[in-house]
């Protein structure tokens, strides 16, 4: 009997002990699988999300304050957690396309999964919610813009004449006039903005780089990516739009330069023109006073050693 009992015993503390260990492994396993949130970043898209019934909250305010709560308790955990931006009509129209049903938690959260491997996310690292929100919607903003701006290019097809694909011809050439525009520019901090109007939007993007004495200019390959589609689209469609640079250094004036694009190519402006477009507010037309330390400068020169594939 005593020998049948220790056995059982034995069992019964291997058997505790394989429910412990697979415990303890499930929560390391957790610790390693990152988490990524859908937010619904504006009280509208929020109120669009109160019809489900199973969307339990009622107010914006604490809506985001437990988002931040769960944000902070997962990263004391040492969990790495994303935040994608939460559509409703992306939503309603995703839930449609698959046959699964809009009101439930589950799909919620297969759509959040979805927009987080295509969409624009923004890791969370301990910023403020407030701090958050803006970024996230920043990266989508660009996203979409650069979504919009490679499918005009891909539209375009081919040039009658010449039988080359305008866009792809349109992208070499904007790639170009990047390179050569931060080669002269020379070493510094580089903030450049491309502005582009189209049939049905205006496009922006931003690029920020930076350029030591030693070697070229370190593009952020999105960054870059987008900005230069952008200016693609302007050079294929041969709209008005134009380039801004400013360039920052240590011990100088920030020294700003601009172009205007013209039937497919970037025009220096001069340094009176720059000046003008710089310092008046784009949406009232009113002056408004020019930055202290810095230098309104004409553009330099782009147009030598064009690509061979411009059309």
């Amino acid at each position: 009997m005593a020998q049948t009992r220790n056995t059982k015993h034995d069992k019964t503390s291997r058997t505790r002990g394989y429910l412990r260990s697979g415990t303890s492994m499930r929560r390391t396993l957790r610790r390693e699988a990152p988490s990524t949130i859908g937010l619904l970043a504006d009280e509208q898209d929020f109120a669009a999300m109160r019809r489900y019934r199973t969307f339990t909250f009622d107010d914006h305010t604490i809506y985001l304050q437990q988002v931040e709560g769960l944000l902070k308790a997962l990263a004391a955990q040492g969990m790495h957690a994303t935040v994608a931006l939460f559509d409703p009509e992306e939503y309603a129209e995703f839930c449609t396309e698959s046959g699964i049903a809009a009101d439930a938690p589950a799909s919620r959260s297969r759509f959040t999964a979805e927009i987080a491997s295509a969409g624009a996310t923004v890791a969370y690292t301990g910023q403020p919610i407030d701090t958050l929100i803006p970024l996230l919607v920043g990266r989508a903003v660009r996203r979409a813009t650069w979504e919009y701006a490679t499918m005009t290019l891909a539209d375009l097809g081919a040039c009658a004449d010449c039988g080359q694909d305008v866009g792809r011809a349109a992208f070499d050439r904007a790639s170009h006039l990047l390179l050569r525009m931060l080669e002269t520019a020379g070493p510094g901090t580089h903030h450049l903005v491309c502005s582009t109007p189209t049939e049905n939007e205006h496009l922006l993007a931003v690029l920020h780089t930076e350029r030591d004495t030693t070697g070229p200019a370190r593009l952020e390959s999105a960054e870059g990516a987008e900005f230069v589609t952008v200016l693609a689209v302007g050079i294929a469609l041969e709209k008005p739009g134009g380039v801004v640079l400013r360039t920052s250094s240590p011990g100088t004036q920030d020294r700003v330069h601009g172009w205007r694009l013209t039937r497919g190519n970037l025009v220096p402006l001069t340094a009176g023109e720059v000046f003008s477009a710089y310092c008046t507010d784009a949406d009232t037309g009113e002056p408004v006073s020019p930055e202290s330390h810095v230098e309104y400068c004409a553009g330099f020169d782009l147009g030598a050693d064009e690509p061979e594939s411009h059309h």
